[in-house]
C-alpha cells in the first residue's frame, strides 16, 4: 500500500520523500528548522487524534521543531496541552504553537538554557503555575560534533556534549517528578548510535548510551508510584540538528545507508511517543523503542 501525506498543499508518496537533500549547512546547532530544505513533514494529516491525552499536560524539551515539533502537534490532536522549553529558536518556536493553538489546544512557551538546574526548575515552576499539573515529561535535546579521529575531541567539547545531552535529563526529571502522579510518563529521546557504536561521534553515542541506562534505572525506580519511564530510539530524522552538524555532501546522502534508503520525516516517530504517553502504553516502562528504518541493532 502506498503511504501518502501533504507536504506543503500536495499529496506525496512517503517512499519518496527526502531520498537526497540539497546540500546545505547551518552555522550553528542546534539549527532552525524554518531554514530547512525541504522542510521537515512534522504533520501527518491523516492521523486522526481520539482523546488518548485529553486533559493531560506535557513538558517537551527542544519541542520548538524537530521530533520535539511533530511529538507536539500529535499530542495536542490526542488533546494535551503543551510547554514547549527550548533554547532560542523563536520563530521555529512560534511556528510550533501556533500549529497546537489551531488543534484547540493551549501551549506555553518557555525559552533558555536546560543546561542550567536553576532554568529548568523554571520550566516546572512556569508549567505549574499555567497549568497547575504535569503529566507528560519528553526530555528531547542534543547536539552532536563530527570527529573522525578519537584524539580530536577536546575536553570542552566532551563537556559540552554531556552538559547538553545528559544533565538536563537529570535537572528536568529531579524538578518534575515531584509533581507527578501515578499514571503519569517521562520519555527519553535517545539514538540507534547508543546501540550502533557511531565512530565519528564518540562523545554523543556515550551519552544516548547514558540516557538508555538513565530510562532503565529510573524506571525501576519509580514504577511503584506508577509513573512509567521509557526510550525511544530514532535512527536517522530529518531535523535541523542534521544541517547544522554535518558537512553539505553528507547532508545530500543522509539516511540512505539504512535499509529503506532514506531519511525518516519527524512525523513517523510521533505516535510512538503518543504510545508511550498514554494509556495505550500501560504495561511498557524500562524499554527503548527503535525507529530507524532498519538499522537493525542489538537490545
Amino acid at each position: 500500500m502506498d503511504s501518502k501525506h501533504s507536504y506543503y498543499g500536495t499529496e506525496i508518496k512517503c517512499e519518496e520523500v527526502s531520498i537526497a537533500f540539497p546540500p546545505q549547512q547551518q552555522a550553528r546547532q542546534p539549527g532552525l528548522e524554518y531554514l530547512m530544505i525541504p522542510r521537515p513533514i512534522y504533520d501527518n494529516p491523516h492521523y486522526i487524534g481520539t482523546g488518548k491525552m485529553k486533559g493531560r499536560v506535557a513538558i517537551i524539551s527542544g519541542g520548538d521543531s524537530g521530533i520535539g515539533r511533530a511529538v507536539a502537534v500529535a499530542f495536542a490532536k490526542e488533546g494535551a496541552n503543551l510547554v514547549l522549553a527550548y533554547f532560542d529558536e523563536h520563530a521555529d518556536a512560534i511556528e510550533t504553537k501556533q500549529a497546537i493553538e489551531k488543534l484547540g489546544q493551549r501551549c506555553l512557551l518557555v525559552p533558555g538554557d536546560l543546561r542550567s538546574k536553576e532554568h529548568c526548575k523554571e520550566v516546572i515552576s512556569r508549567t505549574l503555575g499555567t497549568f497547575g499539573r504535569i503529566d507528560v515529561l519528553v526530555n528531547n535535546l542534543a547536539v552532536q560534533f563530527i570527529q573522525n579521529r578519537f584524539l580530536d575531541i577536546s575536553d570542552e567539547q566532551w563537556h559540552t556534549t554531556f552538559d547538553t545531552n545528559i544533565h538536563p535529563f537529570f535537572y528536568m526529571t529531579k524538578a518534575a517528578l515531584p509533581h507527578m502522579t501515578a499514571g503519569g510518563s517521562i520519555i527519553n529521546t535517545t539514538s540507534i548510535n547508543a546501540y550502533i557504536g557511531r565512530k565519528d561521534l564518540i562523545d554523543y553515542t556515550t551519552t544516548k548510551g547514558a540516557i538508555v541506562s538513565f530510562t532503565r534505572a529510573l524506571a525501576n525506580n519509580v514504577v511503584d508510584k506508577g509513573i512509567r519511564v521509557n526510550a525511544v530510539a530514532p535512527g536517522p530524522i530529518w531535523t535541523p540538528l542534521i544541517p547544522a552538524t554535518f558537512s553539505p555532501d553528507m547532508v545530500k546522502t543522509f539516511g540512505n545507508d539504512v535499509p529503506m534508503k532514506r531519511a525518516g520525516q519527524p512525523y513517523e516517530l510521533a505516535p510512538v511517543y503518543v504510545l508511550l504517553a498514554s494509556s495505550d502504553g500501560s504495561y511498557i516502562t524500562g524499554q527503548t523503542i527503535h525507529v530507524n528504518g532498519g538499522g537493525f541493532v542489538a537490545s
